[in-house]
């Protein structure tokens, strides 16, 4: 067997309580561990991410037990690119972390973040329903951790909120898996899917319902409306580092869509067919609108960038929900880009209320504002889906792909207008923050005597560290439009691999069904 495929999983899952038991008290050292860890976790997703570009899918049993009595890890394109960018994301986001200060000012940051990362791995390479879930547990739970890093009421209290949503997300997980678990007898996806093609359509109620409660699940995850109510208040009351390594725990929940919708309930399957295009289509068309207006009447820039998180999922899940190749490879590419963006700007959004606080109004300019202006300039073009960064590529290649659906008027028209909604509301926040400060100087605001020393935070320790980690996340974004041929290619390959199941199936079930 390929150990490389569980590495993932078990570097983070080492060295999470090895931060804790050994270097608890040597913040230093901590950091250095952390940062190498991030460092070896990219390297291993290099390298299984070029051993499942040739198209071959590789299982690994744990203790050798055979599927689908044994837990499973699988490693295919999709489950390889999504490890490769989570990896890409961290390793920015804890320099930045370090580099700012963040993670001196609660308990135990690098433990959790790197249990968070374990979680993130071990969902994205999961071969089975129930450890699935188990890997949710997980990354939910350091990501509580994580939320409430720093203290303080306000964040207390969205993190309250945050825990008691994610609850009852879990909850109404473990009763879909009791759901299919009772229906089909198995929680092993490729075992599942098996099954569930064999089961005739007279018999296929409490299947159905199975279904549609894990495709609920799924949407809380990927805070799609109307369940999305929870993302804003917490994401923008957490410490932003620690929301923009959540901007990969959305796509945990479009990642779950695609494996379980395209393996097991698929379009072709009659006993589910047209289950998930009725239900996520107009949802993630109503999210796309309603993140659209929340960047427009934002009036902090945390908030905002939090609807923008918003916005672009429900771009990602307009391209899920058609149910295609090319949509899904244009989801594929798609999903790079807005996690990516979207930590970018979560990141610029910290550097903006380390300086002058987080309200949208203008102020006395900010230290360096030129280079924060500018780095808040990319994220937002590239959010907005403007030309020349890999948004726009994205976008292009969505509405290409939902050129031949049946309400393709309605999607285009929701995109387009959801667009220019997002760079008139973008436009105006950097306009207040950036460019109608430098009048501030010359017109101030009246303000309370000591309100600039409770708005704006402490400068960051390293300042210099800091940019490099925010231009690390622009030239990823740089790159991903620079190769978008090779990344399209590959894209389109995953997309290719995963509307034949059956690949899949016999690679885990070894031939036998």
């Amino acid at each position: 067997m390929n150990h490389w495929i569980v590495a993932p999983i078990v570097l983070p899952a080492i060295l999470a309580p090895f931060i804790i038991m050994v270097l608890r008290y040597h913040l230093d050292l901590q950091r250095i561990f952390s940062v190498a860890g991030v460092v070896a976790l990219l390297g291993i997703a290099l390298t299984i991410t070029a051993q499942a570009a040739g198209g071959d899918i590789q299982v690994y049993e744990l203790g050798n037990w055979p599927a689908p009595f044994g837990i499973v890890m699988v490693l295919d394109r999709l489950s390889a690119m999504m490890v490769l960018l989570t990896a890409l994301i961290a390793l920015p986001i804890v320099l930045y972390a370090i580099a700012s200060g963040w993670d001196d000012r609660g308990k135990h940051f690098h433990a959790l973040f790197h249990f968070q990362l374990m979680g993130v791995c071990g969902a994205f390479l999961t071969g089975d329903a129930f450890n699935l879930f188990v890997f949710f547990e997980v990354l939910l739970i350091a990501s509580y951790g994580l939320m409430t890093h720093g203290g303080g009421s306000v964040r207390l209290k969205a993190g309250v909120q945050y825990v008691v949503y994610n609850l009852i997300g879990s909850t109404l997980f473990l009763f879909a898996l009791g759901v299919l678990y009772g229906v089909t007898g198995t929680l092993n996806m490729a075992d599942m899917a098996v099954r569930v093609a064999e089961l005739p359509a007279e018999d296929t109620a409490l299947l159905r319902v199975g279904a549609v409660l894990l495709l609920l699940v799924f949407c809380i995850k990927a805070a799609v409306l109307p369940l999305h109510f929870w993302l804003p208040a917490s994401y923008a009351n957490a410490p932003l580092p620690v929301a923009a390594l959540f901007a990969i725990m959305t796509k945990v929940g479009a990642y779950s869509i695609v494996r379980m919708y395209t393996l097991g309930f698929g379009p072709e399957v009659e006993a589910t067919q047209g289950l998930v295009g009725t239900w996520l289509q107009p949802a993630a068309l109503l999210t796309l609108a309603v993140g659209a207006i929340g960047i427009l009447g934002a009036q902090h820039i945390a908030r905002m960038v939090a609807f923008c998180a918003i916005t672009s999922m429900g771009t990602l899940l307009i391209a899920i929900s058609l149910f295609t190749e090319t949509a899904t490879a244009a989801a594929l590419y798609y999903i790079f880009h807005s996690t990516l963006a979207t930590a970018l700007l979560f990141l610029v959004a910290d550097l903006v209320m380390e300086r002058q606080g987080g309200a949208i109004e203008p102020k006395a300019p900010m230290p360096q504002s030129g280079l924060v202006s500018a780095l808040f300039f990319v994220g937002a073009i590239a959010l907005a889906g403007m030309p020349p960064l890999s948004g726009f590529i994205g976008k292009l290649l969505v509405l290409d792909a939902a050129r031949d659906a049946p309400d393709a008027g309605t999607i285009w028209a929701v995109i387009l207008i959801g667009s220019f909604i997002t760079i008139v509301g973008l436009a105006r926040a950097g306009t207040m923050i950036f460019w109608k400060s430098h009048d501030a100087q010359y017109n101030p605001v009246p303000k309370v005597e000591g309100e600039e020393a409770l708005v704006a935070g402490p400068p960051e320790p390293n300042p210099g560290l800091a940019f490099t980690a925010v231009f690390g996340a622009v030239l990823g974004l740089v790159m991903l439009t620079l190769f978008a041929g090779p990344a399209l290619n590959y894209a389109g390959k995953t997309a290719e691999q995963l509307f034949t199941p059956e690949d899949y199936i016999s690679a885990v079930l070894g031939g036998e069904e």
